[in-house]
């Protein structure tokens, strides 16, 4: 069994994100106990190419598709599909926070933050998962503050894990592909609503360690 770290994961790296707007009842199965956030019948969906690397606490690659949801009336997120290359990744994804990581190849080239833009393709061995480029626009000012939680399903409940991260962020142009067999459920139509990159990220994912109990004297 591969081992991992602990949570929570301190992360830094280059993530590539794209949002649709999809129909609701073209969505893939949630977790029970939540709820798609909606507008006139269509639901927020994301996919994403994310590099972790540099001082990350693992070094591996990345697609997801993820959903704006809600608990009640709290806005969450829950990845329905997740690949990466990292079998400690996969283990530590799966048992700390019930993440559906499965394992894939990928082959990604270029690097927006250097003026190159990105050509990136997953593979799992039966199929193509996604190809997807992007090409940097406009670069926004400053480095922004992000937090939200992710919401999945673990051992039967929900599970809910905060995330914080910091990057700077540029508008970008993406081109996304997804094969008729893909395993990755992203009913997509058309371009996307909003691309981003986000470079140079920093990002801290799940629960802060607990401290051990101080002994009674």
């Amino acid at each position: 069994m591969p081992t991992y770290p602990p949570e929570p994961w301190h992360l830094a790296g280059q993530m590539y994100l794209s949002l649709w707007l999809v129909p609701r009842r073209e969505l893939p199965p949630l977790p029970d106990g939540v709820r798609p956030v909606t507008l006139a019948g269509r639901a927020l969906m994301g996919a994403a190419w994310v590099r972790y690397e540099n001082d990350s606490v693992l070094h591996y690659n990345e697609v997801l598709a993820a959903v704006l949801v809600r608990d009640g009336l709290r806005p969450r997120v829950t990845i329905t599909d997740i690949w990466v290359d990292s079998p400690p990744s996969k283990a530590g994804g799966r048992e700390l926070w019930g993440i559906p990581k499965e394992l894939a190849a990928f082959d990604i080239s270029g690097d927006i933050s250097r003026g190159k833009g990105l050509q990136a393709t997953a593979r799992t061995e039966d199929a193509t998962l996604a190809t997807a480029s992007f090409h940097s626009r406009t670069r926004l000012p400053g480095r922004w503050p992000v937090s939200y939680r992710i919401t999945q399903q673990l051992g039967g409940h929900l599970k809910t894990s905060p995330v914080r991260s910091r990057s700077a962020a540029s508008l970008a142009k993406a081109s996304w592909h997804f094969p008729p067999d893909s395993a990755l459920r992203l009913p997509a139509h058309g371009q996307p609503l909003l691309s981003l990159t986000l470079h140079d990220f920093r990002l801290t994912f799940g629960n802060p360690a607990r401290a051990a109990p101080t002994p009674e004297r």
